[in-house]
């Protein structure tokens, strides 16, 4: 049974880190966006994750679910508790799509300028809360005997929490200028390599104030295994820095890429095996043990986790290719 515990406790951060890879670009390029100077690069950057972003979601859906199957109670609790602060992602989420469906359809300067707006909040609001969020579990929360959280949602915005937001908009901000850097050519695919110098040197500084901030006041069980996770989170970041210099688009943005699979697997080894760690009683926790659903529940759920992920695999894999290559920018 414990094993299948900690199975599916790394398979639901495997779809995460999933989620954030790749979804983290398209995040990262809605963040640049209105930095554009001209509308057809504007209207570059959308392309270049058109075809990609709606299945990239996939993996939040499927992160939320495999949470929902293996770890109800973890489940009912971070989305009772999260309730506001997950309506305001899905509202930026909603926002973003709507833009890059809308953006084109009307011959409107202002329309034009209104989705621009639109799909640039509908970005950068999420990747600030999926960080405070992560901040807080990190953290901790107040629950009661039953596991509901006690606390309101301006409880939800403490320093910490708020600290681990911009740490994550500068991640997916690096990550998405990377990424631009990797899809587009001349003028634009320079000022993209310049915003991911800029955005790299915000995000190594709130990433080591985070971490020793964490080390010192809240993650439980402290061992180095997250230090040395987050030490690599940090050299692969500086990979992709020099990479990015060097002009190697490529190579920066696998850096990228390790770059968040670290900081993630940190994040996760800082937790573990508290899923959700209660501040007011360390007894009402909810860890992996006490939180998951019965061994028959998570044996069926791997069989079929491993049938479909392969599948999701397959198809990332598969659109990626064949919308490999660079994106051309026109005059608008």
């Amino acid at each position: 049974m414990l094993a299948l515990q900690i199975i599916w406790f790394l398979l639901v951060g495997i779809l995460i880190i999933g989620y954030a890879i790749l979804d983290g670009f398209d995040l990262g390029v809605g963040f640049w966006h209105l930095f554009a100077k001209k509308k057809g690069e504007r209207s570059a950057f959308i392309e270049s994750i058109e075809p990609f972003w709606d299945g990239n979601e996939v993996w939040l859906l499927t992160g939320g679910g495999a949470l929902f199957a293996a770890f109800p109670p973890v489940y009912a609790t971070v989305f009772s508790g999260f309730y506001l602060a997950l309506m305001l992602v899905l509202l930026g989420l909603i926002l973003r799509a709507v833009a890059i469906e809308f953006r084109n359809k009307v011959d409107s300067p202002g329309w034009t300028k209104a989705w621009d707006y639109a799909f640039a909040f509908g970005s950068i609001l999420p990747s600030i809360l999926f960080g405070v969020a992560i901040g807080n579990v990190l953290r901790g929360l107040e629950l009661n005997e039953i596991g509901d959280y006690t606390g309101g949602f301006f409880a939800l915005l403490n320093p910490f929490s708020l600290l681990c937001g911009l740490v994550g908009l500068a991640m997916f901000a690096m990550h998405g200028a990377l990424y631009l850097s990797m899809k587009l050519e001349g003028e634009i695919a320079a000022d993209a390599r310049r915003w991911a110098s800029r955005a790299w040197m915000v995000f190594v500084v709130l990433f080591m104030v985070a971490t020793i901030w964490g080390a010192l006041g809240f993650f439980y069980n402290i061992t180095a295994v997250p230090l040395v996770l987050a030490l690599f989170a940090v050299l692969a970041s500086v990979s992709s820095f020099v990479f990015n210099r060097a002009g190697r688009a490529v190579a920066a943005f696998v850096s990228s890429c390790e770059t968040i699979v670290f900081t993630m697997l940190a994040v996760a080894a800082a937790l573990f095996p508290y899923m959700v760690p209660c501040t007011n009683n360390p007894d009402w926790s909810l860890t992996i043990n006490n939180s998951s659903s019965s061994q028959l529940t998570l044996t069926s759920m791997l069989v079929i986790a491993l049938i479909g992920m392969p599948i999701v695999l397959a198809y990332t894999v598969f659109i990626h290719r064949v919308f490999k290559g660079k994106v051309e920018v026109r005059e608008e």
